[in-house]
Protein backbone atom coordinates (compact mmCIF):
# COMPACT_ATOMS: atom_id res chain seq x y z
CA UNK A 1 0.00 0.00 0.00
CA UNK A 2 2.64 2.64 0.98
CA UNK A 3 4.78 1.98 -2.49
CA UNK A 4 1.34 2.43 -4.17
CA UNK A 5 0.36 5.29 -2.54
CA UNK A 6 4.29 6.65 -3.18
CA UNK A 7 3.52 5.42 -6.65
CA UNK A 8 0.03 7.73 -6.76
CA UNK A 9 2.12 10.92 -5.07
CA UNK A 10 4.83 11.33 -7.77
CA UNK A 11 2.14 10.83 -10.31
CA UNK A 12 0.11 13.57 -9.39
CA UNK A 13 2.95 15.83 -8.19
CA UNK A 14 4.84 15.26 -11.56
CA UNK A 15 1.75 16.24 -13.80
CA UNK A 16 1.17 19.39 -12.51
CA UNK A 17 4.45 20.39 -12.51
CA UNK A 18 4.73 19.59 -16.23
CA UNK A 19 1.13 21.08 -16.65
CA UNK A 20 2.68 24.49 -16.23
CA UNK A 21 5.28 24.57 -18.85
CA UNK A 22 2.05 24.29 -21.28
CA UNK A 23 0.59 26.95 -23.41
CA UNK A 24 2.75 27.77 -26.49
CA UNK A 25 4.77 25.68 -29.22
CA UNK A 26 5.69 22.42 -28.39
CA UNK A 27 8.10 20.14 -30.46
CA UNK A 28 8.36 16.67 -31.33
CA UNK A 29 4.45 16.46 -32.05
CA UNK A 30 4.64 12.90 -34.06
CA UNK A 31 4.13 11.45 -30.63
CA UNK A 32 0.09 12.18 -30.42
CA UNK A 33 0.23 10.12 -33.92
CA UNK A 34 -1.75 7.31 -32.96
CA UNK A 35 0.89 4.22 -33.66
CA UNK A 36 -1.40 1.40 -34.45
CA UNK A 37 -4.82 0.73 -35.74
CA UNK A 38 -6.42 -0.22 -32.75
CA UNK A 39 -6.01 3.19 -31.41
CA UNK A 40 -6.45 5.19 -34.18
CA UNK A 41 -10.10 3.15 -34.49
CA UNK A 42 -10.82 4.62 -31.01
CA UNK A 43 -10.28 7.90 -31.95
CA UNK A 44 -6.49 8.33 -31.39
CA UNK A 45 -6.77 8.34 -27.69
CA UNK A 46 -7.67 5.72 -25.50
CA UNK A 47 -6.66 4.41 -22.19
CA UNK A 48 -9.28 2.18 -20.83
CA UNK A 49 -10.26 -0.22 -23.87
CA UNK A 50 -10.35 -3.80 -22.05
CA UNK A 51 -8.59 -5.62 -25.42
CA UNK A 52 -5.41 -7.90 -25.59
CA UNK A 53 -3.71 -5.90 -27.58
CA UNK A 54 -0.07 -4.68 -27.13
CA UNK A 55 -0.09 -1.50 -29.19
CA UNK A 56 -2.37 -0.01 -26.62
CA UNK A 57 0.47 -0.01 -23.96
CA UNK A 58 2.33 2.74 -26.26
CA UNK A 59 -0.49 5.24 -24.79
CA UNK A 60 -0.67 3.86 -21.35
CA UNK A 61 2.09 1.48 -19.59
CA UNK A 62 -0.92 0.52 -17.54
CA UNK A 63 -2.05 -1.09 -20.29
CA UNK A 64 0.50 -3.67 -20.06
CA UNK A 65 -0.64 -6.84 -19.23
CA UNK A 66 0.65 -10.53 -18.16
CA UNK A 67 -1.41 -11.89 -20.58
CA UNK A 68 0.17 -10.04 -23.52
CA UNK A 69 3.85 -12.26 -22.41
CA UNK A 70 5.26 -12.65 -25.55
CA UNK A 71 3.27 -10.52 -27.85
CA UNK A 72 4.99 -8.83 -30.79
CA UNK A 73 3.27 -5.79 -32.57
CA UNK A 74 3.67 -4.47 -36.22
CA UNK A 75 1.82 -1.58 -38.19
CA UNK A 76 2.70 0.07 -40.78
CA UNK A 77 1.12 3.69 -42.20
CA UNK A 78 1.63 5.37 -45.39
CA UNK A 79 0.24 9.52 -45.16
CA UNK A 80 0.36 11.59 -47.63
CA UNK A 81 3.57 13.31 -49.60
CA UNK A 82 5.68 10.10 -49.58
CA UNK A 83 5.38 9.92 -45.22
CA UNK A 84 5.66 6.49 -44.04
CA UNK A 85 4.83 5.28 -39.95
CA UNK A 86 6.08 2.20 -38.54
CA UNK A 87 5.52 1.09 -35.13
CA UNK A 88 7.21 -2.44 -33.14
CA UNK A 89 6.63 -3.53 -29.95
CA UNK A 90 7.37 -6.70 -28.08
CA UNK A 91 6.34 -7.89 -24.60
CA UNK A 92 7.80 -9.89 -22.12
CA UNK A 93 6.83 -10.80 -18.12
CA UNK A 94 9.52 -11.32 -15.89
CA UNK A 95 7.88 -14.74 -13.60
CA UNK A 96 9.96 -13.99 -10.65
CA UNK A 97 9.89 -10.06 -10.68
CA UNK A 98 5.98 -10.14 -11.20
CA UNK A 99 6.64 -7.18 -13.66
CA UNK A 100 5.49 -6.39 -17.51
CA UNK A 101 8.27 -5.39 -19.98
CA UNK A 102 7.89 -3.89 -23.30
CA UNK A 103 10.34 -2.05 -25.69
CA UNK A 104 9.28 -0.47 -29.22
CA UNK A 105 9.50 2.13 -31.48
CA UNK A 106 8.15 4.97 -33.55
CA UNK A 107 9.73 6.00 -36.85
CA UNK A 108 8.66 8.50 -39.18
CA UNK A 109 9.79 8.72 -42.91
CA UNK A 110 8.86 11.77 -44.58
CA UNK A 111 10.69 11.25 -47.50
CA UNK A 112 13.25 12.86 -49.52
CA UNK A 113 13.20 17.33 -49.04
CA UNK A 114 15.04 20.15 -51.36
CA UNK A 115 16.84 21.97 -48.76
CA UNK A 116 17.66 25.97 -50.00
CA UNK A 117 19.38 28.77 -48.03
CA UNK A 118 17.68 32.12 -47.26
CA UNK A 119 17.97 32.97 -50.87
CA UNK A 120 16.12 30.22 -52.07
CA UNK A 121 19.47 28.92 -53.88
CA UNK A 122 19.31 25.05 -53.75
CA UNK A 123 21.64 23.21 -51.45
CA UNK A 124 20.73 20.00 -52.43
CA UNK A 125 18.02 17.30 -51.13
CA UNK A 126 17.89 15.70 -47.13
CA UNK A 127 15.68 13.16 -45.80
CA UNK A 128 13.88 14.39 -42.52
CA UNK A 129 12.67 11.90 -40.00
CA UNK A 130 11.41 11.27 -36.35
CA UNK A 131 11.43 8.32 -34.02
CA UNK A 132 11.25 7.44 -30.54
CA UNK A 133 12.53 4.51 -28.58
CA UNK A 134 10.82 3.65 -25.29
CA UNK A 135 10.44 1.17 -22.25
CA UNK A 136 7.33 0.23 -20.24
CA UNK A 137 7.13 -1.34 -17.13
CA UNK A 138 4.05 -2.48 -15.14
CA UNK A 139 3.01 -4.32 -11.97
CA UNK A 140 -0.29 -4.85 -10.51
CA UNK A 141 -1.57 -4.15 -7.02
CA UNK A 142 -4.41 -6.08 -5.19
CA UNK A 143 -6.02 -7.97 -8.51
CA UNK A 144 -7.83 -4.27 -9.51
CA UNK A 145 -4.87 -2.18 -10.26
CA UNK A 146 -2.29 -2.07 -11.91
CA UNK A 147 0.59 0.93 -12.58
CA UNK A 148 3.18 1.54 -15.21
CA UNK A 149 5.67 3.96 -16.50
CA UNK A 150 7.51 4.07 -19.81
CA UNK A 151 10.36 6.17 -20.61
CA UNK A 152 11.17 7.90 -23.61
CA UNK A 153 14.22 8.68 -25.91
CA UNK A 154 12.73 11.08 -28.44
CA UNK A 155 15.04 12.07 -31.99
CA UNK A 156 14.32 14.21 -34.69
CA UNK A 157 16.46 15.14 -37.40
CA UNK A 158 15.69 17.80 -40.12
CA UNK A 159 18.77 18.19 -41.95
CA UNK A 160 20.94 20.58 -40.16
CA UNK A 161 18.44 20.87 -37.28
CA UNK A 162 18.47 18.07 -35.25
CA UNK A 163 17.10 17.46 -31.72
CA UNK A 164 16.79 14.97 -28.91
CA UNK A 165 15.15 14.50 -25.98
CA UNK A 166 14.23 12.30 -22.75
CA UNK A 167 10.14 11.88 -22.10
CA UNK A 168 8.38 9.49 -19.40
CA UNK A 169 4.67 8.50 -19.32
CA UNK A 170 2.97 7.54 -15.53
CA UNK A 171 -0.16 5.93 -15.53
CA UNK A 172 -2.52 4.20 -13.13
CA UNK A 173 -5.79 1.70 -14.42
CA UNK A 174 -8.45 0.35 -12.31
CA UNK A 175 -9.67 -2.84 -13.06
CA UNK A 176 -13.28 -4.57 -12.06
CA UNK A 177 -13.95 -7.60 -13.62
CA UNK A 178 -16.86 -8.62 -11.88
CA UNK A 179 -18.86 -4.97 -13.62
CA UNK A 180 -16.80 -5.68 -16.83
CA UNK A 181 -15.45 -1.83 -16.15
CA UNK A 182 -11.58 -0.14 -16.30
CA UNK A 183 -10.90 3.31 -16.29
CA UNK A 184 -7.36 4.92 -16.37
CA UNK A 185 -5.26 8.22 -15.75
CA UNK A 186 -2.08 8.97 -17.47
CA UNK A 187 0.24 11.56 -17.58
CA UNK A 188 2.28 11.57 -20.88
CA UNK A 189 5.28 13.67 -22.75
CA UNK A 190 6.90 14.36 -19.09
CA UNK A 191 10.71 15.27 -19.55
CA UNK A 192 12.77 17.86 -21.24
CA UNK A 193 15.53 18.35 -24.37
CA UNK A 194 18.47 16.58 -24.69
CA UNK A 195 19.50 18.63 -27.48
CA UNK A 196 17.93 21.80 -29.05
CA UNK A 197 16.82 22.46 -32.56
CA UNK A 198 18.03 25.83 -32.09
CA UNK A 199 20.72 26.62 -29.27
CA UNK A 200 19.00 29.77 -28.12
CA UNK A 201 15.18 28.94 -28.70
CA UNK A 202 13.70 25.57 -25.82
CA UNK A 203 10.84 23.65 -27.11
CA UNK A 204 8.31 22.10 -25.25
CA UNK A 205 7.15 18.20 -25.14
CA UNK A 206 3.91 17.87 -25.83
CA UNK A 207 2.61 17.29 -22.17
CA UNK A 208 -0.99 15.38 -22.17
CA UNK A 209 -3.33 14.22 -19.15
CA UNK A 210 -5.75 12.21 -19.79
CA UNK A 211 -8.22 10.28 -18.37
CA UNK A 212 -10.37 7.57 -19.41
CA UNK A 213 -13.11 4.79 -18.91
CA UNK A 214 -14.41 1.72 -20.80
CA UNK A 215 -17.25 -0.25 -19.66
CA UNK A 216 -18.83 -3.73 -21.87
CA UNK A 217 -22.26 -4.80 -21.52
CA UNK A 218 -23.13 -7.84 -19.55
CA UNK A 219 -25.63 -9.13 -22.30
CA UNK A 220 -24.40 -8.16 -25.31
CA UNK A 221 -20.77 -7.93 -27.12
CA UNK A 222 -20.43 -3.78 -27.21
CA UNK A 223 -17.69 -1.98 -25.23
CA UNK A 224 -17.97 2.01 -24.97
CA UNK A 225 -15.10 4.29 -24.32
CA UNK A 226 -14.83 7.92 -23.28
CA UNK A 227 -11.48 9.99 -23.23
CA UNK A 228 -10.74 13.11 -21.84
CA UNK A 229 -7.36 14.53 -22.98
CA UNK A 230 -5.66 17.87 -22.01
CA UNK A 231 -7.09 18.18 -18.42
CA UNK A 232 -4.61 20.25 -17.51
CA UNK A 233 -5.82 23.00 -19.83
CA UNK A 234 -8.97 23.95 -19.76
CA UNK A 235 -9.57 26.22 -24.22
CA UNK A 236 -7.56 23.55 -26.11
CA UNK A 237 -9.29 24.72 -29.65
CA UNK A 238 -6.92 26.34 -31.84
CA UNK A 239 -8.38 30.02 -32.48
CA UNK A 240 -7.05 30.90 -35.35
CA UNK A 241 -7.89 35.36 -35.35
CA UNK A 242 -6.58 36.13 -38.93
CA UNK A 243 -8.21 33.20 -40.58
CA UNK A 244 -11.63 34.31 -38.61
CA UNK A 245 -11.58 37.84 -39.95
CA UNK A 246 -10.36 36.78 -43.48
CA UNK A 247 -13.03 34.15 -43.53
CA UNK A 248 -15.87 36.49 -41.61
CA UNK A 249 -16.45 34.12 -38.78
CA UNK A 250 -16.13 35.73 -35.42
CA UNK A 251 -13.42 35.35 -32.89
CA UNK A 252 -14.24 33.68 -29.39
CA UNK A 253 -13.40 34.89 -25.81
CA UNK A 254 -10.76 32.36 -24.71
CA UNK A 255 -11.87 33.21 -21.40
CA UNK A 256 -15.45 32.67 -21.29
CA UNK A 257 -16.70 29.29 -20.46
CA UNK A 258 -18.69 27.59 -23.11
CA UNK A 259 -19.51 23.31 -23.37
CA UNK A 260 -17.93 23.80 -26.28
CA UNK A 261 -15.16 23.95 -25.03
CA UNK A 262 -15.88 21.30 -22.49
CA UNK A 263 -16.81 18.78 -25.20
CA UNK A 264 -13.76 18.98 -27.39
CA UNK A 265 -11.48 17.38 -24.48
CA UNK A 266 -13.58 13.97 -25.50
CA UNK A 267 -13.28 11.33 -27.44
CA UNK A 268 -15.74 8.88 -27.79
CA UNK A 269 -15.34 5.41 -29.10
CA UNK A 270 -18.00 1.75 -29.57
CA UNK A 271 -16.31 -1.16 -30.45
CA UNK A 272 -18.55 -4.28 -30.87
CA UNK A 273 -17.40 -8.40 -31.23
CA UNK A 274 -19.24 -10.31 -34.11
CA UNK A 275 -18.89 -13.69 -33.12
CA UNK A 276 -15.09 -14.29 -31.56
CA UNK A 277 -13.46 -13.29 -34.46
CA UNK A 278 -14.62 -9.91 -35.97
CA UNK A 279 -14.35 -6.86 -33.89
CA UNK A 280 -15.65 -3.07 -35.38
CA UNK A 281 -14.67 -0.24 -33.73
CA UNK A 282 -15.96 3.66 -34.79
CA UNK A 283 -15.06 6.78 -32.40
CA UNK A 284 -15.41 10.67 -32.78
CA UNK A 285 -12.86 12.99 -31.55
CA UNK A 286 -14.87 16.40 -31.24
CA UNK A 287 -11.79 18.48 -31.10
CA UNK A 288 -10.27 16.98 -34.41
CA UNK A 289 -13.79 17.34 -36.10
CA UNK A 290 -13.56 20.94 -34.65
CA UNK A 291 -9.93 21.77 -35.62
CA UNK A 292 -10.39 20.26 -39.86
CA UNK A 293 -13.70 21.67 -40.15
CA UNK A 294 -13.78 23.40 -43.30
CA UNK A 295 -16.34 26.60 -42.65
CA UNK A 296 -19.38 26.86 -45.02
CA UNK A 297 -19.26 23.87 -46.59
CA UNK A 298 -20.34 19.82 -45.87
CA UNK A 299 -18.03 17.93 -43.35
CA UNK A 300 -18.88 14.59 -43.99
CA UNK A 301 -17.11 12.20 -41.65
CA UNK A 302 -14.58 14.82 -40.33
CA UNK A 303 -13.39 13.29 -36.91
CA UNK A 304 -15.04 10.37 -37.42
CA UNK A 305 -12.58 6.78 -37.65
CA UNK A 306 -13.22 3.27 -38.12
CA UNK A 307 -11.94 0.06 -37.58
CA UNK A 308 -12.52 -3.57 -38.11
CA UNK A 309 -10.05 -6.56 -36.84
CA UNK A 310 -9.73 -9.97 -37.62
CA UNK A 311 -8.69 -11.66 -33.80
CA UNK A 312 -7.51 -15.73 -34.69
CA UNK A 313 -5.70 -17.37 -31.81
CA UNK A 314 -2.34 -17.18 -32.85
CA UNK A 315 -2.60 -13.90 -35.04
CA UNK A 316 -4.57 -10.72 -34.66
CA UNK A 317 -5.09 -8.15 -37.69
CA UNK A 318 -6.59 -4.88 -37.91
CA UNK A 319 -6.98 -2.15 -40.55
CA UNK A 320 -8.39 1.77 -39.47
CA UNK A 321 -9.51 4.76 -41.48
CA UNK A 322 -9.32 8.24 -39.91
CA UNK A 323 -11.32 11.07 -41.76
CA UNK A 324 -9.40 14.29 -41.96
CA UNK A 325 -11.57 16.49 -44.01
CA UNK A 326 -14.57 15.54 -46.37
CA UNK A 327 -13.13 12.94 -48.22
CA UNK A 328 -9.40 12.99 -47.25
CA UNK A 329 -8.52 10.09 -44.88
CA UNK A 330 -5.32 7.89 -44.00
CA UNK A 331 -5.03 4.11 -43.54
CA UNK A 332 -3.30 2.00 -40.97
CA UNK A 333 -2.32 -2.18 -40.73
CA UNK A 334 -1.56 -3.88 -38.24
CA UNK A 335 -1.11 -7.25 -36.50
CA UNK A 336 -0.10 -8.63 -33.21
CA UNK A 337 1.17 -12.37 -32.47
CA UNK A 338 2.49 -13.90 -29.32
CA UNK A 339 5.66 -15.18 -30.42
CA UNK A 340 5.91 -18.15 -27.98
CA UNK A 341 3.23 -19.87 -29.99
CA UNK A 342 5.43 -20.02 -33.13
CA UNK A 343 8.74 -20.36 -31.73
CA UNK A 344 9.92 -22.51 -29.10
CA UNK A 345 13.49 -21.71 -27.11
CA UNK A 346 13.77 -25.07 -25.55
CA UNK A 347 15.39 -25.66 -22.25
CA UNK A 348 16.51 -21.37 -21.96
CA UNK A 349 13.28 -20.45 -23.23
CA UNK A 350 11.33 -22.41 -20.21
CA UNK A 351 14.20 -20.89 -17.83
CA UNK A 352 12.92 -17.21 -19.18
CA UNK A 353 9.77 -17.98 -18.64
CA UNK A 354 9.20 -18.07 -22.48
Amino acid sequence: MVRLFFFLSTFFFSASLFSQTLGGKTAYNFLRFPASPQLSALGGINLSNQSNDLSLAFQNPAQLDSTMHTQMVANFNSLYAGVKNVHWMLAYRHPKLQTNFAAGILFFDYGTTQQTDAAGNILGNYKPSDFVVQLSASREYLNRWKYGLTIKYLASNYGIYRSSAIAADVGVLYRDSANLLQASVVAVNMGGQLKRYNSSEPEELPFDLQVGISKRLAKAPVQFSVTAHHLHRFNIFYNDTLFNNDNGISNTNNKKFTFNKLFQHFVFSTQILIGQRVEVTAAYNILRGKELKIYNSANGLTGFSLGVGMILPKLQLRYARTHLQNNIAYNQLGLTMPLNKYFGLGGWGEKIGW
